[in-house]
C-alpha cells in the first residue's frame, strides 16, 4: 500500500475548519493508504503552550481523531514527541534549508507580521514538518490549501538531499480538497478561520453545544443583498457559509442555490445550523463514548511503537547517506 502522513496541532480549540478540511478527510485514506496521522505537539511549542493544558490538548486531539472515524486497528496513531527521530532529522534538514527560503514562507510572514519577537522554532517550522513526512516515506500528504506551500518546501529539501547526499528520501505529493480546505471566519469570510482567534464568535468549535452552534451562526456576516448565490469574489460570507453547508450536507453549490431560491438569508442560516448540528452531534456522541473508554493512552502508546521503528530506519539511512554516527541506536536511544 501507498502511505499517507498528516497531522493536527493540539493548540487552542478545534473547529468544524479543522474537522473538515483535516481530520474527517484522514479517514477518507484509511481504508487505501497506509496511514501515519501525528498529533504535533512540537509545532504546537513554536508559540508558549502551558504545560498543565499541553497534555489535555492532546488527548482531546486523539480522541477527535478516533471520533471522527479513525481506526486505530487501520491507520499510526501517535503524538510527535513520543518520537524522537523528528527533531533529529530536522537539525539535518535545517542544515541544507536555506534562510531565504524560510523567509518567504507566507505562514510564517502572517504570523510574525506586527510582532517584536518570535520563537526561531516559528522560523524553522516547516523544515520540523518536513521531517515528519520524510520519516516516514510518505506518497502523499492530505493538506489544506494554506499548507500547500510548505509540501512544495518539503519537496524542494528532499530533492536537494537526494541530489547532494545520494537517493535516501521519496518525494511526496500533497492532496488539497477543490474546496472546504480552507473554511473562512464567521466574522471576516477574509480571514481563515482559526483556533486562535480571540473572538470565539469566528469559529465553531467541534465542542460547541446546540445554542452555541445557533448563536454563532446567527450571528455570521453576510453579504449585500438576500440572495444565496455562491460567489467569492461578490459574497465571500455567503459563499463561505454554503461551503459549510456543503460540507455538512455533501450537496453541491448549484443544488443549494436551488433549494434557497427565492429565500433569504434567514432560512439560510436556519437550515445551516440544523446541518452543523447534525453533522457534528455522532462526532461528539463517539468523543464521550472513547473518552469515557480510557483507550486513548495505550493507543498512542501503540502508534508511538511503530512509528519509532519505522522512522528510526529512514533517519538511520539518512544518517548514513549524510557520513553521520550510527552508533547511536535511534529506537532504544542509547549506545550499542
Amino acid at each position: 500500500m501507498k502511505r499517507a502522513f498528516s497531522g493536527v496541532q493540539p493548540s487552542g480549540v478545534l473547529h468544524i475548519g479543522n474537522y473538515f478540511g483535516a481530520i474527517r478527510r484522514f479517514t477518507e485514506f484509511q481504508d487505501e493508504y497506509d496511514c501515519y496521522y501525528c498529533i504535533v505537539d512540537l509545532h504546537a511549542i513554536t508559540v508558549y503552550q502551558d504545560p498543565e493544558e499541553l497534555p489535555k490538548a492532546i488527548r482531546d486531539t486523539a480522541l477527535y481523531y478516533l471520533a471522527s472515524g479513525l481506526d486505530p486497528e487501520k491507520v499510526t496513531m501517535f503524538a510527535q514527541s513520543d518520537v524522537p527521530c523528528h527533531a533529529e532529522l530536522s537539525w539535518m534538514l535545517e542544515c541544507i534549508s536555506t534562510f531565504g527560503e524560510l523567509s518567504r514562507m507566507t505562514q510564517f510572514k502572517e504570523k510574525a507580521r506586527g510582532t517584536e519577537s518570535f520563537s526561531s522554532g516559528l522560523f524553522t517550522y516547516p523544515v520540523l514538518m518536513a521531517a515528519d513526512i520524510l520519516l516516514y516515506d510518505a506518497d502523499v500528504v492530505p493538506v489544506g490549501e494554506d499548507q500547500k506551500q510548505h509540501v512544495e518546501l518539503c519537496r524542494d529539501i528532499a530533492e536537494r538531499f537526494n541530489s547532494r547526499y545520494g537517493e535516501t528520501f521519496k518525494i511526496p505529493e500533497a492532496i488539497i480538497p477543490e474546496y472546504g480546505a480552507r473554511v473562512k471566519s464567521l466574522q471576516d469570510p477574509n480571514k481563515k478561520m482559526s483556533k486562535s482567534d480571540p473572538n470565539p464568535l469566528s469559529y465553531i468549535s467541534l465542542s460547541d453545544s446546540k445554542d452555541e452552534i445557533a448563536a454563532k451562526v446567527r450571528r455570521a456576516v453576510t453579504d449585500s443583498g438576500r440572495e444565496i448565490v455562491y460567489s467569492p469574489e461578490d459574497k465571500p460570507a455567503i459563499a463561505n457559509l454554503m461551503t459549510i453547508y456543503s460540507l455538512c450536507t455533501g450537496l453541491g453549490f448549484p443544488e443549494i442555490e436551488d433549494e434557497f431560491a427565492g429565500k433569504g438569508y434567514a432560512d439560510f442560516k436556519k437550515a445551516l445550523i440544523d446541518a452543523i448540528i447534525y453533522a457534528l452531534e455522532p462526532v461528539q456522541q463517539k468523543y464521550a463514548e472513547y473518552a469515557e473508554s480510557g483507550m486513548v493512552s495505550s493507543i498512542l502508546r501503540q502508534g508511538a511503537e511503530k512509528a519509532n521503528q519505522v522512522s528510526s530506519q529512514v533517519l538511520r539511512r539518512a544518517k548514513q547517506s549524510m557520513g553521520l554516527s550510527l552508533l547511536a541506536d535511534p529506537t532504544r536511544r542509547k549506545l550499542f
